[in-house]
């Protein structure tokens, strides 16, 4: 599982190998932050004019998260980085931190290196910013590059010993070591990871931070007439599994379910993906890794909120005993599917899981998946969507996001579109036609969830791995997005 650098605070800069200033805007000029008067004086004599001016002559800013290695000076590595205004938001810090320490881990050394991150944080919600920032910054899969990395992390504030800035400390690492983790479960091969070995890690993740946790192989799914589930993993030879999830403190109140798609890998079964289109299909079981992910940290945190959540496992293959469009699924709970395209099998595994959720009367439930294109045509590969019941509900988890630091954007779930699923020969079809699949797919969902249960799902097709060149703290490869969303979410609810 990840191995982050080991992170603490301190109340001033001290004798690591490279320290982390930042540039901020304010009253139309550039200042450093992040330096006590006497420091800033010292390097500005060191380097002969003001810091500030040695950062912009050799390429830097204040552009949030622009980052520029200066000369070292006496074996210590000085980076600045870009704050964007000098009155910063959380996210700007996370953003500026995750970008400065993945220029730190790519140092050449002869060791892990160790980092000062003095970037004026204060406040608890930035200073927590912060350390998730450096963390998920210094992240790194299966190192190969030959560089030792970081292996500690000092982050200077003036309040490192008060007890809101420990708790702002612990709550980040949670946070960020959830992320990673999530991370390097959608990095991980298909071939290592599938549906049998991903259930094992789930369950070994559960009794680490002691959630409940039950299992489904095949027999068991067949018994339980979980047919999305069987019909989407009958084409492998590695056979599906349900994984179910529980943590129910003492004094919660609220239940919230979640439901994450573990698609292990997709080929597009019988309507097979062209090659280019699956280069990144390993990534297709996002949103359990999220799910699975954010619980262990809601846990671990101790946050007074009851948890269930569920986990559909399936490899989407091409074989002989693959589904085939238009063949008719009895779902559980016996909603009879037509399936339309053996291309968009996650949103039956999702149907199974989510009407076994449902069962249970939880409050809200959300579903996250990397379930369209059509989403990614719509919002791009750096905004998720997020598709609600009613507006309360989409509220609730947009403000989560914007706590969290993710991007989401609100689709609409038009009425109409609940025609495009009418079928001769079963209850529903499972899609429509080409025009607004991210939408047509949320309303097919929706079938699951039975009114009033609040509901929501959240298409993080774009957002969920990242292809390209990393960028301020999201590497290339898994993301681990939605867990901060979901982790935030769980304490809004307790509020």
């Amino acid at each position: 599982m990840p191995n982050l650098p080991v992170i603490s605070l301190v109340n001033a800069v001290g004798k690591d190998d490279v320290l982390v200033v930042g540039l901020a805007k304010t009253a139309g000029s550039e200042v450093v932050v992040g330096l006590p008067d006497d420091a800033a004086a010292a390097l500005a004599k060191a380097y002969g004019r003001p810091l500030a001016e040695v950062a912009r002559d050799l390429g830097g800013s204040a552009k949030n998260a622009e980052t520029v290695l200066l000369p070292a000076l006496d074996g210590k590595r000085l980076i600045v980085v870009g704050l964007g205004d000098i009155d910063v938001s959380p996210e700007q810090v996370r953003r500026a931190a995750g970008a400065a320490l993945r220029v730190a881990s790519g140092l050449k050394a002869d060791r892990p290196l160790g980092v000062s991150l003095s970037l004026d944080a204060i406040e608890p919600q930035v200073l927590k910013g912060a350390v998730e920032g450096a963390l998920l910054g210094s992240y790194r899969y299966r190192d190969s590059d030959g560089k030792p990395g970081v292996a500690t992390v000092s982050v200077v504030t003036p309040n490192a010993r008060k007890p809101e800035a420990r708790l702002a400390l612990e709550l980040g690492v949670g946070t960020a070591t959830a992320v990673a983790r999530a991370r390097t479960w959608v990095n991980t091969p298909a071939n290592e990871l599938y549906p049998e070995t991903f259930a094992d890690e789930i369950v070994k993740l559960a009794k680490s931070v002691k959630l409940g946790v039950e299992v489904w192989d095949e027999k068991g799914l067949e018994k339980d007439g979980f047919g999305g589930i069987l019909a989407v993993g009958n084409g492998s030879a590695r056979k599906p599994r349900l994984v179910k999830l529980s943590y129910a403190p003492r004094g919660a109140k609220f239940h919230l379910a979640l439901v994450g798609k573990g698609i292990t890998f997709d080929t597009g079964g019988v309507n097979l993906k062209p090659a280019d289109g699956l280069t990144t299909m390993k990534s297709d079981m996002s949103g359990a890794a999220a799910v699975a992910s954010a619980i262990a940290a809601i846990a671990d945190a101790g946050v007074k909120v009851k948890v269930t959540g569920y986990l559909p496992l399936a490899e989407n293959m091409l074989s002989g005993t693959a589904y085939r469009p238009s063949d008719v699924l009895t779902m559980y709970g016996g909603t009879t599917v037509e399936n339309f395209n053996s291309d968009a099998e996650g949103r039956l595994v999702m149907a199974d899981a989510l009407a076994k959720v449902s069962e249970e009367r939880p409050n809200l439930v959300i579903d996250v998946a990397t379930l369209t294109g059509a989403c990614v045509v719509a919002l791009g590969e750096r905004v998720a969507g997020l598709m609600a019941r009613d507006d309360e509900t989409a509220d609730l988890i947009l403000d989560a996001a914007e706590v969290a630091g993710e991007l989401f954007w609100q689709l609409p779930i038009p009425e109409e579109a609940r025609g495009k699923l009418d079928s001769k020969v079963a209850d529903l079809k499972s899609g429509g036609d080409r025009w607004g699949g991210a939408l047509t797919a949320a309303v097919f969902l929706s079938q699951f969830v039975p009114e009033p249960i609040a509901w929501a799902h959240l298409d993080i097709a774009g957002p969920a791995f990242n292809p390209h060149a990393p960028y301020h703290y999201v590497p290339e490869g898994g993301t681990g997005m939605a867990v901060r969303t979901l982790v935030a979410l769980a304490h809004a609810v307790t509020n």
